[in-house]
């Protein structure tokens, strides 16, 4: 009786978990417009059909763990995986506002959500997965345009690299992404001359990121860099003297700006952007 009991409680928990999976599914297919099966998913999960979700999809690394549930849970975080494609794709339920997960962390970008802000560090600090994450939705039944987004957002990043990031940060990335002759052109109009320039190229082009990152400070930049000021504003005045744009001119510093992210999508054989705290280039 004891051994048909184990075996009629294991082909039940086979069941639902068979049942929860198919429901999973229909909701990142975009399935859920019913509001039968949305419900039905909801329940099936264990979470209400209105609340803060996210849909992370991460890179199926070797290196990382299958999927960060265990260690999202321990922040407070409840979230569901399944391999998708290649990749794991998970919807994550983020805490209220006014219950913090994880400790006083900030938000993407300086937000002041600590839960969004949470959900980046563990997936950076303890997963080492490379992972796209969607904007926040309250309709479970929108878990399918979320994937969507939090696959192209994926699609922005480096490969291996263990980076997570938001859709929100990384909007011209994606728009770029999705259009190699755009980016391209992006480049040509407004780098073109600086990446014709050989040997100069490299340290030019990592001092104009990192000045414009920094607030356009020549001061902030030669920190960074390990160089003089001066040696900032000089090369900055040659990309302006390449180029034939003013430095000072805020439609100047948009187009480099913009040409600086599009380099990785535009087909010229350039490296992609560098992480923060990656600046090498030095100079007298």
């Amino acid at each position: 009786m004891a051994d048909a009991y184990r075996l009629a409680q294991l082909e039940l928990q086979s069941r639902q978990d068979t049942r929860r999976v198919a429901l999973f599914e229909a909701l990142l297919d975009g399935r859920a417009d019913d509001p039968a099966v949305a419900s039905a998913a909801a329940a099936a999960l264990g979470v209400p059909a209105y609340d803060r979700y996210v849909v992370v999809v991460a890179a199926q690394d070797p290196a990382a763990p299958p999927h960060p549930a265990p260690v999202l849970e321990a922040r407070g975080m409840w979230s569901y995986w399944r391999p998708r494609s290649g990749r794991y794709a998970g919807i994550v339920r983020l805490p209220r506002r006014d219950t913090p997960a994880g400790g006083p962390a900030s938000g993407p970008r300086g937000s002041a959500d600590p839960a969004a802000g949470a959900l980046l560090d563990v997936l950076r600090e303890l997963t080492g997965a490379t992972a796209g994450i969607s904007p926040e939705f309250e309709r479970l039944s929108h878990a399918g345009r979320a994937l969507r987004l939090a696959e192209q957002t994926l699609r922005t990043l480096p490969a291996g690299s263990g980076e997570a990031a938001a859709f929100d940060d990384r909007l011209a990335q994606v728009l770029l992404s999705g259009r190699a002759d755009i980016a391209e052109r992006i480049v040509t109009v407004h780098l073109g001359p600086v990446l014709a320039t050989g040997g100069e190229r490299a340290a030019l082009l990592t001092t104009l990121r990192v000045w414009l990152d920094h607030g356009c400070s020549a001061a902030r930049a030669a920190e960074l860099l390990y160089c003089h000021r001066n040696t900032v504003l000089n090369r900055i005045g040659r990309i302006a003297e390449l180029t034939g744009r003013s430095s000072e001119s805020g439609e100047a510093r948009l187009g480099w700006a913009l040409a600086l992210r599009a380099l990785p999508y535009a087909g010229l054989g350039d490296s992609p952007e560098p992480a923060a705290g990656e600046y090498e280039v030095g100079g007298t």
